[in-house]
């Protein structure tokens, strides 16, 4: 009689987080074989439209599982038409394999809204439940409780697995493989794969896109939370360029590219420049969170095409520099006091910029940087430089 273990997902594409917990499962129940099952549609949310094949993403889990003793891709929801219930895979997996016991995965969320899962009281007939968690503030106690309430009302039988997870998610994933930079987040071979099959629109060429199309790409690589203040800053940085005889195009892309890279933690910040061989200043290696207007120039530079002029805008749009081109100074302030910008100084800071470019980045950057006094942290040095050559040009 072996132990089964059951890990499904999109697996869209399986990454590094998949694997390094599956192994951990493995290990920590003593399962003899970890099933590891693409759905074909799942129940809880929709498939975003970049979502790979059933049969491409079955591929990509035995590439990612190779060299990997117990973890073993399973088509049996793949080859089911519909919704993927996990009632109905643990149906057929109990007929095919009659004398097994079944261990059934699930994180943290999962878990916890298990209790609305179609015929629940039955998965827990046919099977045990593994619930990985993080371990992070409360979770543990959560947990806990759910345990006990299960274990009450269906007779479950669980288990509890402190899961060393890696942060990255396949939306991180399907991200940084439009930067060209996924790392170590995919295993060996799954790349070439993706890149071959030009899975995820990695064959589509980005570079110099006009801009209907540039907005739908950058919007898709967005938080959707800063959809508003790219489009804002893009819109207000094109009037700005014509208020102060700038270059309008170049105004609309800088704005709507200046954020490309902001969704991505530190971690896949500093992933991104040691790929694109950037070496680091102290500060910068130190202030990770800084980092994404560096790395939004490299990648409006390298993988969209834009001109040296755009890029140095969006290189500087969070710190400012000494000797800040007209675009640099419009970027840095159509960013702090585009419309959705809301705090106490803004009409004053909007008043200034629309009378007096120069002194409303002052402004803007005197205000950050009493912010960051007061809250005793790191000062960019290009901030104080930026400072203390706007107040030469402006007699101060």
């Amino acid at each position: 009689m072996a132990k089964i273990g059951i890990y499904g997902g999109s697996f869209n594409p399986p990454h590094a987080g998949h694997i390094s917990a599956a192994k951990q499962a493995l290990d920590a129940l003593k399962l003899d074989r970890l099933l590891l099952i693409p759905v074909s549609a799942a129940p809880h949310k929709t498939m975003p439209h970049l979502t790979a094949s059933g049969q491409d993403r079955l591929a990509m889990l035995e590439l990612s599982a190779q060299g990997l003793p117990g973890l073993e891709p399973c088509d049996v929801e793949l080859r089911r038409e519909g919704v993927s219930y996990t009632v109905d895979t643990l149906r057929i997996l109990k007929a095919q394999f009659p004398e097994d016991t079944f261990t059934l995965l699930m994180g943290t969320d999962m878990f916890l809204s298990f209790e609305s899962w179609r015929a629940a009281e039955e998965i827990c007939q046919l099977a045990e439940l593994g619930a990985l968690y993080r371990g992070e503030k409360g979770e543990k106690e959560q947990m806990e409780a759910q345990k006990q309430r299960l274990e009450k009302r269906f007779g479950a039988k669980i288990t509890l697995v402190k899961n060393q997870a890696v942060e990255i998610s396949s939306t991180d994933v399907r991200r940084l493989l439009i930067f060209r930079c996924p790392g170590d987040y995919l295993r060996p071979g799954v790349e070439s794969y993706i890149r071959e099959k030009g899975l995820y629109e990695t064959s589509k060429d980005l570079q110099s896109l006009p801009m209907e199309e540039l907005e739908q790409v950058v919007v898709s690589l967005l938080h959707p939370q800063r959809v508003a203040h790219v489009l804002g800053c893009r819109d207000t940085a094109v009037a700005l360029a014509r208020r102060y005889g700038a270059n309008e195009t170049d105004a609309a892309r800088a704005g709507i590219l200046h954020d490309i890279t902001k969704v991505l933690p530190p971690a896949q910040q500093l992933l991104l420049c040691q790929t694109y061989g950037v070496e680091l200043d102290d500060f910068s290696r130190v202030n990770a969170k800084t980092l994404h207007a560096l790395t939004g120039s490299l990648v409006a530079d390298r993988i969209f095409g834009e001109n040296k002029a755009v890029c140095s805008a969006i290189c500087h749009h969070t710190t400012g520099c000494a000797n800040m081109t007209l675009l640099e100074k419009i970027i840095y302030i159509a960013d702090y006091m585009e419309p959705n910008r809301d705090f106490p100084e803004v009409e004053a800071l909007r008043e200034v910029t629309w009378r007096d470019l120069d002194s409303a980045v002052l402004m803007g950057l005197e205000m950050t940087l009493a912010i960051l006094q007061a809250n005793r942290r790191a000062i960019a040095p290009d901030s104080l430089a930026a400072i203390a050559d706007l107040k030469q040009k402006l007699g101060g």
